[in-house]
């Protein structure tokens, strides 16, 4: 298989560029580095195609070494032809070649090898023959013998007829065919292993869909209440049909020995078949659904990942709780701990009061504006007397916010956070990990195990490694296109910039606590085992605020140094003068022509565009340009809800079937996937996306069900 026309044609690229990229990876290069550094050479390919082709290179690579594999063992039994060689080369999955070498893989012992070893197979081919003045029953009488436990021709005839159907169960062209079918007009079956048993999976007590059309959420659900019990799932298939395939080929004409032909297909299909391929189509819609949760629990990480942070203002975290209390922790506009405290906002009249004076206090003594307020147990209560507060402290600019707690106890009691706050019990840990949460999302949740963020669906049902490849790319790709302060991450922020490993983070940190905060950097270059291919990769993600470089503080490369002071030059301008952001520059930059200054300069039109950019703007954040996070000042109850009540709320997770909303109730509401506007999508994120701000109307109010339905159409 050509591997560059395959990748080609798959993601409609030129095969150059499939090269190139290919080229690339080999050289040891990462995918955030190719991405924003190498434009000019695979066409500005984004980070999600390399990182898509990178993924399908490999099993592509897999597939042909276990072609290679399976033509050896083959090989190795004298059966290899031209026609299986043949068949190996064409194949495009790894079932494919599986049902290639189906016929020839050593087995256990089974019915047919039993039959084999009493030396019936002469007669399972004559009876295949099908001849009309054969009469099978003279012949398989003709093989009845003590020494070979064969007693009677019915004896011979039922053996016969299992060689028979295991060969037809090992024909590759019938299982291709009959699995074909079976995606097509199969049907996807569940009932209810105990009928009188309420559960969370009473819709699928009796269900069916089409195999070919059933939904992703669907198939995980039904798998989970299979692995629990409640439910029995099938795929139903009429047999007729699946028959009629084996009858095609293996049938012919109505001689005496047809008749045991036929019988055999019916017990291949029933017995060997049927149950194989069922299995494969249940893996295989396991499969595509677990990829397209995986796909959605990625693109929800990738936003949630990518909010804008609430930058310069002090922030106080509050974690709720009932008898152990509200923790609070202060932490100024960089999320560094400036005060903690406990309070008891859910207890007697006296302890609330208490409680109010305590909050006021912390409020006033270190200048905070905003609170962020975790979802978990006692949130409501804590949210209605933050609101208290505020309406107390008028005049005073507090605001507050919901922020989730997904994923904060994982934190609060990992290794990484003992280490961070080594004094602080694991609900402090949780209150400072909530502020930040708010302050600057990408920063704090880099620390958690993306599973546990809890934007997806049936995330722990998902294949680990799968999973935690998919989730692990977006967090490289968002941290990179962010860009991180050199002087202030964290290890384990620093740990996902392309090229810097977990033993290199730790000493860059280590290096910074010894010398001081880096200067430029080329100081980079000191740290131990940041070697030359290091810098390369890692260079360009890092910013060095003090620097006295401005261009240390952008996204160009230290390699394109030379390339921005000479665009700068065209203007009339020098790398000093970006600071004092000289009149005239912006104007300048903005209608330079790219073209002809990439023929003076010998510089890509690609990176002298995103040089461009950065020197328009040094320092800037991406995240800056999305809508800022909604922040609140009053708070409504589930009670207060009424149809058709108009609200703005934030998008906090988005799944096949539907968005889940946060409109200020503690209770998110669902806008189903027919409520998200007025023309046909097929999926929530189409339209909407996790930490979108939407208007939406409220159909439908459940207190019982704790169920608020909603609808963003007009």
């Amino acid at each position: 298989m050509n591997l560059t026309s395959a990748l080609a044609t798959q993601f409609q690229l030129q095969e150059w560029q499939v090269e190139q990229v290919v080229t690339l990876l080999e050289e040891g290069n990462t995918i955030p580095f190719i991405a924003r550094y190498r434009k000019e050479a695979h066409g500005s390919l984004d980070d999600q195609t390399i990182r898509e082709l990178s993924e399908r290179l490999d099993y592509l690579r897999s597939l042909e070494k276990r072609k290679e594999e399976v033509s050896h063992l083959i090989g190795e039994t004298g059966h290899l032809t031209e026609d299986v060689a043949a068949a190996l080369e064409q194949a495009a999955t790894l079932s494919e070649i599986d049902d290639i070498y189906r016929p020839y893989r050593p087995k256990r012992k089974t019915r047919a090898s039993i039959a084999k070893a009493k030396g019936l197979e002469p007669l399972a081919d004559l009876l295949l023959e099908q001849n009309p003045r054969i009469d099978p029953v003279k012949e398989a009488a003709t093989y009845c013998s003590e020494e070979q436990e064969v007693a009677t021709a019915e004896d011979a005839l039922a053996g016969a007829q299992d060689i028979l159907a295991e060969r037809m169960s090992d024909d590759p062209s019938i299982r291709k065919r009959l699995r074909v079918v079976a995606f097509a007009q199969g049907l996807v079956q569940s009932k209810a292993t105990n009928p009188e048993e309420d559960s969370v999976y009473a819709q699928y007590y009796t269900f069916s869909q089409p195999a070919e059309k059933i939904a992703g959420h669907r198939v995980l659900a039904m798998d989970r209440g299979e692995r629990e019990g409640f439910l029995k799932v099938s795929i139903e298939l009429e047999k007729e049909k699946g028959l009629q395939i084996l009858f095609s080929s293996f049938v012919k004409g109505n001689s005496a020995s047809t008749q045991y032909v036929r019988q055999a297909a019916e017990d291949s299909y029933s017995r060997l078949i049927f149950p194989s391929i069922e299995r494969e189509i249940r893996a295989a819609l396991t499969e595509q659904a677990s990829e397209q949760a995986i796909k959605v629990f990625a693109v929800n990480l990738r936003q949630l990942l990518m909010q804008p942070p609430v930058k310069g203002r002090v922030t106080i975290g509050l974690d709720p709780g009932y008898r152990t209390g509200c923790k609070i922790a202060v932490v100024d506009a960089t999320g560094r701990v400036l005060d903690t405290g406990v309070i008891y906002p859910t207890h007697s009249k006296a302890k609330i009061e208490e409680a109010k004076r305590i909050l006021r206090m912390l409020i006033e003594k270190h200048q905070a504006t905003v609170i962020a307020i975790g979802n978990g147990t006692a949130s409501r209560e804590t949210e209605r007397f933050t609101v208290e507060i505020i309406a107390e402290m008028k005049g005073y600019p507090v605001q507050y916010m919901i922020v989730s707690e997904a994923g904060a106890s994982v934190y609060s009691a990992s290794k990484l956070a003992a280490e961070e706050f080594p004094d602080f019990d694991v609900t402090l840990r949780s209150a400072v990990s909530i502020a930040r949460r708010l302050q600057d999302p990408l920063a704090e949740l880099v620390k958690i195990d993306p599973k546990a963020i809890g934007v997806g669906q049936y995330q722990h049902d998902m294949p680990k490694k799968r999973m935690d490849e998919a989730l692990g790319g977006v967090v490289e790709d968002c941290v990179n296109t962010v860009g991180v302060d050199l002087n202030t991450a964290s290890p384990s922020l620093l740990e996902q910039i392309a090229g810097i490993s977990g033993a290199v983070s730790k000493n860059i940190v280590a290096y910074r606590e010894e010398n001081g905060a880096f200067q430029s950097r080329k100081e980079l270059k000191k740290v131990p085992k940041l070697g030359p291919k290091a810098f390369e990769q890692c260079a360009g993600f890092l910013r060095i605020s003090e620097s006295e470089n401005i261009l240390d503080n952008t996204a160009v490369h230290p390699e394109s140094y030379e390339a921005a002071e000479a665009l700068l030059s065209l203007c009339g301008y020098q790398p000093k003068d970006l600071a004092s952001k000289p009149e005239g520059l912006k104007e300048k930059l903005e209608v330079l022509n790219l073209s002809a200054a990439s023929e003076q300069l010998g510089v890509g039109v690609p990176t002298l565009e995103d040089i461009r950019k950065e020197l328009l703007r040094p320092g800037r954040d991406p995240r800056e340009e999305l809508p800022p996070p909604l922040l609140r000042t009053d708070v409504l109850e589930m009670k207060d809800l009424k149809p058709g009540m108009e609200l703005d709320g934030t998008v906090r997770n988005v799944i096949d079937f539907g968005a889940f909303v946060d409109i200020g109730v503690h209770q998110d509401g669902l806008v189903h996937l027919s409520q998200i506007c007025d023309r046909y999508i097929k999926h929530p994120s189409e339209i909407v996306k996790v930490g979108d701000i939407v208007h939406v109307t409220v159909l439908s109010v459940d207190l019982e069900k704790k169920r608020i339905s909603l609808t963003m159409k007009k």
